[in-house]
C-alpha cells in the first residue's frame, strides 16, 4: 500500500491498526472521539527523535484534548525501551513494515543515509479530526527539523473550538 502522493489537508487520513510500545493493537478509528496528533519520527534513541518526542511530552497539556501518538519503524520492545527511558506519557507505535508512512507519504525512498534503507519514516506531523480528515499535513525531508509546534497545538486548539 502506497500513496502516490504524500497526503495534505482536507484529505481522508487512511485507517490504520499498528501495535504499540506495549504490544496492543492500536487503531486509528477507535481513537476519533477526539482529533488525533500523528507524529512520525526516523528512529527511537537518536537525538533529534528525542528532542522533539520530549518537547511534545513535556507540553502535552497544549495539545489538550487531543490523543497522541508517535509512529516509528521501531519493533514494539525498542518503542517500549525508548518510552520507559524517556517517560513519554503517549504511546508510540510500530510501524515495522513501513506500511503506514507509505500510504501516509511520509516514508523515505532508499534514501535515507548512504546504506539505502528502506523502512525509514520521514519526520511528519498530521492531525485528523473526528471526521477522519487530515486538518493539519507536515512532511520533512529533513530528518533533523522538527514539525511546527505552534501550528500543532493551534490545530487542535481551533478543532476543540
Amino acid at each position: 500500500m502506497s500513496t502516490t502522493h504524500p497526503l495534505s489537508k482536507g484529505d481522508r487520513a487512511p485507517n490504520f491498526t499498528l501495535y504499540t510500545d506495549e504490544a496492543q493493537p492500536w487503531e486509528l478509528s477507535d481513537h476519533l472521539d477526539q482529533p488525533v496528533v500523528l507524529l512520525f519520527f526516523p528512529g527511537a534513541f537518536t537525538s533529534v527523535c528525542t528532542t522533539e518526542l520530549n518537547a511534545v511530552n513535556n507540553d502535552l497539556g497544549s495539545f489538550d484534548p487531543a490523543h497522541v501518538v508517535g509512529i516509528s519503524t521501531d519493533s514494539p520492545a525498542v518503542l517500549s525501551e525508548f518510552r520507559s527511558t524517556q517517560q513519554f506519557d503517549f504511546p508510540l507505535l510500530s510501524d515495522h513494515d513501513a506500511e503506514v508512512c507509505a500510504e501516509y507519504g511520509a516514508k523515505y525512498d532508499q534514501n535515507f543515509t548512504d546504506m539505502e534503507l528502506d523502512r525509514v519514516a520521514k519526520r511528519s506531523a498530521f492531525i485528523v479530526d473526528e471526521a477522519g480528515t487530515i486538518q493539519y499535513a507536515e512532511i520533512l525531508d529533513d530528518a533533523g527539523q522538527h514539525p511546527d509546534f505552534d501550528a500543532l497545538k493551534e490545530t487542535v486548539q481551533r478543532l476543540h473550538e
